[in-house]
């Protein structure tokens, strides 16, 4: 899927006075800034854009913000901010638990807000240039001729067009592209890509499934990212 657009900061509260003037602050200090006010509303959104951190309050309607960080962990990387009128420890312990990396109590200051976001979000940044930096060498994000892996964006470059991946799609797509010209086996990946115990095959599958479908002519007869049957992956040189 092409992406829609970028996004440094998503903020997703059901109190859309809250979520609309945070929002249009930090677009007046150009942190580009996208606000929804719904579990589904982010979702679909995540699905279509690339966004650096969330903005997440624990009351979602009839769904919580703890459920959707749970959900946004299995798929992506990136800085989650809890926001809420909840105080309680209890609160804050769950919010950490289930993922988020820090929880700020309402009412909050606009630009200490925006303060604590801008230099998390550097850190996230510059984390991700010497990831990038690391990674290169010898390395060549060139999968095919009209497929590139951009280890600077964290995206796909299919036939001209920016394709957006989920954090584990690139971990793992970059791997097997490190390690191109040999199988890498499903514990390895397992251990390597996603570095927890409790994660299955069956997850692998889902995201090996997922990267066909967005580099593949066809997916369901792969010819870049290779199964070999009962060991692991491979992408030939």
């Amino acid at each position: 899927m092409a992406t829609n657009g970028n996004y440094k900061v998503l903020m997703i509260d059901d109190d859309e006075v809250i979520a609309q003037t945070t929002a249009e602050y930090f677009n007046m200090f150009d942190v580009r800034t996208k606000y929804v006010t719904s579990y589904d509303e982010a979702v679909e959104f995540l699905e279509g854009h690339m966004v650096d951190l969330l903005l997440l309050d624990i009351n979602l309607g009839d769904k919580s913000g703890f459920d959707l960080c749970k959900k946004v962990r299995e798929d992506y990387d990136m800085p989650i901010f809890f926001i809420s009128a909840r105080t309680s420890d209890d609160d804050v312990l769950i919010a950490l638990n289930v993922g988020g990396d820090d929880y700020i109590k309402k009412p909050y200051t606009l630009n200490v807000l925006l303060a604590k976001v801008k230099t998390v979000l550097a850190r996230y940044e510059k984390a991700r240039t010497n990831t990038a930096v690391s990674a290169g060498g010898n390395f060549s994000g060139m999968i095919t001729d009209d497929i590139k892996l951009d280890t600077n964006t964290h995206k796909l470059e299919v036939k001209g067009e920016q394709v957006a991946l989920k954090a584990m799609e690139y971990k793992l797509l970059l791997y097997l592209l490190e390690n191109r010209g040999r199988v890498v086996t499903k514990d390895e990946l397992l251990k390597n890509v996603w570095d927890d115990e409790f994660i299955g095959e069956g997850t692998l599958a889902v995201h090996i499934r997922h990267l066909r479908e967005k580099i593949e002519e066809d997916p369901k007869t792969p010819e870049i990212i290779k199964t070999i049957w009962g060991v692991g992956y491979m992408i030939e040189e």
